[in-house]
């Protein structure tokens, strides 16, 4: 009777939420930092940024249409990892999501580091100059990451509706207030910018607009922009909560991923058309820059400060939405026996999963003093590169393997039914996942860092070999209960 009554989670999520959760995944340090900071990581890649970023954008496009595909087939909570489990492996589907989730997990805690900033030149904008300062302390930067994660973790605790009402009038902001960046970006000129600076600092810009256009450095660029269009993936990982889920689901994704391109697209070359790529590259080398910071000097000082309010919502609207993502994934491994069945606990009222939230918030601390430690962000987004581009090959794949692996789940497939266009799908979006791959690995492990540790590709592989030992341990557990565990991992979970 126990079982019966036993809690599950609720198909409560639209098409809107579901989408929003997807587009406030993607959107914060990727459009405000990524493509300016990206001169520091890739020195050379001088005026050639956008077309990196739209080039880019094409696995990801490849990696979503197939995560779309195997969402109509698999709507349940666990997103990637149900599908590669299902599709391909066991093992290579747990690898993928615990790639995955450690990524993802170590950003959270980047991101919510990485606000506070943000939220120092809004006081500061304000006129509040003892509170702008105050933020500038260790302490009090590290705490008030620390509180941005455990206030979303309580807020995704609390139910769906909590989560809906935090999102979706922050998702509004942020375009709204990214909308000033593109029209005025759009309206200023590279003169209008020198003249602002010039009266402003009392320096001379110098203009550099000879560059040679090489494709090592163009792809290296890209690369690291691919982790711009992480976050979709999110929108998957809600399966279990979706309505109408076989629709809605790879709906979702394919809004999130064509609306988000597009807003990154206008707010980038807005910048640049603004801004002279030779000054953003120069000044990326000695200090951290932002979009907002960068158009302070010819915006009005009102102006000034909303663009780096929309800056700070757009990173603080990452955090509820990834927490829900890597709490489903935890949540999906304790339903098939990987994890402590206690981490798919299901809150009695709220219908959430409340044990694998506060895991969630457990680990994004650690990014947080991560981040602080190791004094530079990028660490933290090449591992989320890394891990994101191996999760998203091994969905492409999946897509390859699974009328052969998993005939019954493949005949559930109801977008983009016709095999030949799948197998393109899959077969393009390996390719080019590769490409990007062996580009990201070849450049990290060549990169010059102070100790080993710092190499993103390391820390990756170490983390790969812990979350092996996990699954052969729990594969051997599964067994000697005399299951059969390959036939475990053919079905789909009970909702």
């Amino acid at each position: 009777m126990g079982e019966i009554n036993k809690p599950r989670l609720a198909r409560r999520l639209g098409l809107l939420t579901l989408s929003a959760t997807g587009i406030c995944s993607m959107l914060g340090a990727s459009i405000n930092v990524v493509p300016f900071m990206i001169h520091r990581s890739v020195e050379g890649i001088g005026p050639y940024v956008l077309p990196a970023f739209i080039f880019a954008m094409v696995p990801a496009l490849f990696a979503a249409f197939a995560y779309g595909i195997l969402s109509s087939a698999m709507p349940r909570a666990g997103g990637s990892y149900l599908y590669a489990s299902r599709g391909l492996n066991p093992y290579l589907g747990f690898i993928a999501s615990f790639s995955q989730w450690f990524g993802l997990s170590i950003v959270i805690g980047v991101i919510a580091y990485i606000c506070i900033p943000f939220i120092r030149d809004v006081a500061m904008g304000l006129g509040f100059l003892n509170l702008s300062n105050s933020l500038e302390e260790p302490i009090i930067r590290v705490g008030l990451a620390l509180f941005l994660i455990w206030l979303f973790v309580m807020i995704n605790i609390n139910g769906t509706k909590s989560y809906e009402n935090t999102l979706l009038p922050m998702m509004v902001l942020m375009f709204l207030l990214g909308g000033i960046v593109i029209l005025f970006g759009f309206i200023y000129e590279h003169s209008d910018f020198i003249k602002a600076y010039q009266l402003s600092e009392n320096r001379q810009i110098e203009i550099n607009s000879q560059t040679n256009f090489e494709w090592r450095t163009f792809l290296s660029a890209a690369a690291i922009l691919f982790a711009s269009f992480i976050g979709f993936d999110s929108i998957a990982q809600a399966g279990s909560e979706a309505k109408n889920p076989s629709v809605n689901l790879p709906k979702a994704i394919l809004l999130a991923i064509l609306t988000v391109g597009l807003f990154y697209f206008l707010y980038t070359a807005a910048v640049y058309n603004t801004i002279p790529w030779s000054f953003i590259a120069s000044e990326a080398q000695s200090k951290d820059i932002s979009a907002p910071g960068l158009l302070s000097y010819i915006l009005p000082s009102w102006l000034g400060v909303a663009i780096i309010l929309g800056a700070a919502i757009a990173l603080i609207n990452d955090l509820p939405a990834m927490l829900l993502s890597v709490s489903r994934l935890m949540f999906a491994w304790a339903e098939d026996g990987i994890f402590p069945s206690s981490v798919a606990r299901v809150h009695q009222s709220k219908q959430t999963p409340h044990i694998a939230l506060l895991l969630a918030g457990g680990m994004a601390s650690v990014g947080v003093l991560g981040s602080h430690f190791a004094g530079d962000f990028f660490l933290g987004i090449d591992i989320m590169v890394t891990s994101m581009m191996v999760n998203f090959l091994l969905m492409c794949i999946t897509l390859l393997s699974i009328k052969k692996t998993n005939p019954t789940l493949a005949k559930n497939i109801n977008v983009i039914k016709n095999r030949k266009y799948q197998l393109a799908i899959g077969w393009f979006g390996t390719l080019f996942l590769i490409l990007f791959l062996t580009i990201h690995t070849y450049k990290d492990l060549t990169s010059s860092v102070e100790n080993w540790y710092f190499h993103s590709t390391a820390v990756w592989s170490l983390v790969m070999a812990f979350g092996s030992i996990i699954f052969l341990f729990n594969w051997y557990k599964i067994g000697k209960r005399g299951k059969n565990q390959y036939e475990h991992f053919k079905f789909l979970p009970e909702e």
